[in-house]
């Protein structure tokens, strides 16, 4: 699992500060997401599509799976958009499917915004570390340590729950336990898995808190941080790509 989340080389996004990659995505995602320019929509796709899959480091191959959810959500808005959507230029109709022009042209404006909602998720997922991202958020944007540290535990004990899952699956398979079909197999499994898996929890919840109160862990005192983070040349440079990209994107919308 962790082999098809590594790129196979790290391009210049990776070097940029997460903290501030997260805030100029998020403001170009609402951007997409209140414009109703239909030239625009298109012309911001590129833009994303390009970061996406020309600077994310990663073969096309993992690209097209990573993808293939973003695609069935295009089809899925863009479809539902035409078929049940209201307009005055009838195209076809049928039933209660009617396809109009206006239909048509907001179903694919609907489109282009998910698949840019996509691509701007995808970039920044693929070229950022969710450790690292917490650190910026503290260091550059003063986020409180007991929402960051929070967060950082979090993804650092999703790996060992899995490996619990995986392991109490494989003793009661050892043990021959068989569950029943329908509901009963799943109230079954229920009470199998998420009993044991959520006792070891509040146990390694007490084990943190315990060696965090030990390292003299205090919410509102000044902390040195195990991973500093910076603004450097090439968070300027992403900043002028940007908005450069994004500009042109506006201007060709226009003519």
């Amino acid at each position: 699992m962790l082999e098809l989340f590594t790129p196979h080389r790290e391009t210049w996004l990776y070097r940029v500060n997460p903290a501030l990659k997260f805030v100029v995505f998020f403001a170009f995602m609402l951007i997409v997401l209140f414009n109703q320019n239909f030239h625009f929509a298109l012309n911001q796709l590129i833009l994303y599509g390009v970061l996406v899959y020309s600077f994310s480091g990663y073969s096309w191959r993992k690209l097209l799976l990573f993808s293939v959810p973003i695609v069935i959500s295009f089809v899925s808005s863009a479809a539902t958009m035409m078929l049940f959507g209201k307009g005055v230029t009838i195209w076809w109709s049928w039933g209660l499917i009617k396809i109009s022009e206006e239909s048509f042209n907001y179903g694919l404006l609907l489109g282009f915004k998910t698949l840019s909602f996509g691509f701007i998720s995808l970039v920044f997922l693929l070229t950022s570390r969710p450790i690292l991202l917490f650190y910026a958020l503290m260091q550059q944007f003063r986020l409180p340590s007991k929402y960051a540290y929070s967060f950082i535990a979090s993804i650092r004990l999703m790996p060992v729950i899995v490996e619990e899952l995986q392991t109490r699956s494989d003793a009661l398979k050892i043990r021959g336990v068989h569950f029943p079909k329908g509901l009963k197999g799943i109230f079954q499994r229920l009470r199998m898995y998420t009993v044991p898996l959520f006792a070891q929890s509040i146990r390694r919840a007490q084990r943190v808190a315990v060696a965090m109160e030990a390292k003299r862990f205090q919410m509102g005192a000044k902390r040195t941080y195990y991973y500093p983070t910076t603004y450097e040349r090439v968070d300027a440079v992403f900043v002028i790509v940007m908005v450069v990209s994004f500009a042109s994107a506006l201007v060709l919308s226009v003519r």
